[in-house]
């Protein structure tokens, strides 16, 4: 590892302490060094304060001047709720800026690197840019596409099931996986099921996590059949918003309404479209959804190409039984070539199980 890569590194895992935090603004992580010494560091806290940048301005002091800082994102260009980082890191007397990736977002684009290159300040691009745009995928989306950054998980066993013949299904995972599960539901704005899961479960869907927050609950209900009952009706932990179609129940609507909840009726005339859902998500700044449906759901996404990420926490047992659901069902695929491929995959072991990752790949010919 260079020199410019252990600090870029620093900056990087500074960043990511703060994943769940500063939605839909990007992770940031920044570094200052002189004379071989970190003398600053400091990473976005939250949407509307001080930058990374700032934070690690600050800490330097006058230490900063003729030194270098590493930042995980180009610096902004921008005068937003708060001023433009690449100002403020000229005014600082900095000398040299080594950036992990550029900034997607239309509004900077370059734009931050020129001021800086304008002033003098020499600028290298590209240290640890991989890691640096994995790690802000969410943001790298929803700034270009204006749509949330889409996960489906599930927890299954080594033969696909997500629970047996009867719908027992508790527990498949290790209590490793699901602490871990509710670390995901921490670093997501929103958690989507179908209702059929709310009807057969009754879950909170919350993150049960010490200082976590609970993400926007989204039900797809094409009718309004939500028991009044249900836990995410009753429980005031988090925002529950339901999806619907045109054949709704108007009273109910009312009742749902009376109770806090929010009722969004999409345009498809029996089912839910997911699409419109990403679509009205994105408009109410909602920048990622993570998916813990049914099968049914599960197919329905993944058909109209609106998973960006898959996670499957597999379970070291077997079910069997043709009848026993599986974590992604719908009418399948015809043909092995049209199979949805993942890509840049990877396993780790948490407790007993086997965490995978992978990402749809929609892109070739003959695929979803």
């Amino acid at each position: 590892m260079t020199n410019h890569e252990f600090y870029m590194d620093l900056a990087l895992k500074n960043a990511k302490a703060m994943k769940g935090q500063t939605d839909p603004n990007p992770l940031v992580g920044a570094v200052i060094v002189n004379h071989s010494r970190v003398v600053g560091i400091g990473a976005h806290l939250k949407a509307g304060e001080p930058h990374a940048e700032i934070h690690a301005l600050r800490m330097a002091g006058e230490a900063a001047r003729g030194g270098t800082i590493y930042v995980t994102l180009e610096p902004c260009s921008h005068y937003g709720r708060t001023g433009p980082c690449a100002v403020a890191i000229v005014e600082a007397g900095i000398k040299k800026v080594v950036i992990a990736t550029l900034d997607p977002n239309p509004v900077v684009a370059g734009n931050g690197v020129k001021i800086l290159k304008d002033a003098g300040i020499e600028v290298l691009i590209g240290v640890l840019e991989k890691e640096s745009q994995q790690m802000n995928e969410v943001f790298n989306k929803f700034i270009v596409e204006k749509l949330p950054f889409v996960t489906l998980k599930s927890g299954v066993t080594l033969d696909g099931k997500i629970a047996t013949y009867a719908s027992n299904s508790k527990w498949i995972t290790s209590a490793e996986s699901r602490t871990d599960v509710h670390h995901l539901r921490n670093e997501n704005m929103a958690i989507l099921v179908g209702v059929n899961t709310v009807i057969e479960d009754n879950p909170e869907l919350t993150a049960r996590i010490p200082n976590g927050r609970n993400p926007i609950r989204v039900i797809l209900d094409s009718t309004l059949k939500i028991p009044l009952e249900s836990k995410v009706v009753t429980d005031h932990l988090a925002e529950t918003w339901i999806f619907t179609s045109k054949n709704y129940d108007k009273d109910k609507e009312q009742t749902l309404k009376s109770l806090g909840l929010k009722v969004f009726a999409t345009t498809r005339a029996e089912k839910v479209d997911p699409k419109e859902v990403m679509q009205i998500l994105g408009e109410k700044l909602v920048a990622s959804v993570l998916i813990e449906g049914g099968g049914t759901i599960n197919a329905t996404f993944l058909e109209n190409q609106c998973i960006d990420k898959v996670i499957l926490y597999f379970a070291p047992k077997l079910i069997g039984g043709k009848n026993a659901p599986t974590f992604l069902e719908g009418t399948g695929m015809e043909k092995m070539a049209d199979a949805v491929d993942l890509v840049d995959t990877s396993i780790v072991k948490i407790g007993r199980d086997f965490k995978f990752i992978g990402y749809p790949s929609y892109l070739k010919e003959g695929s979803l």
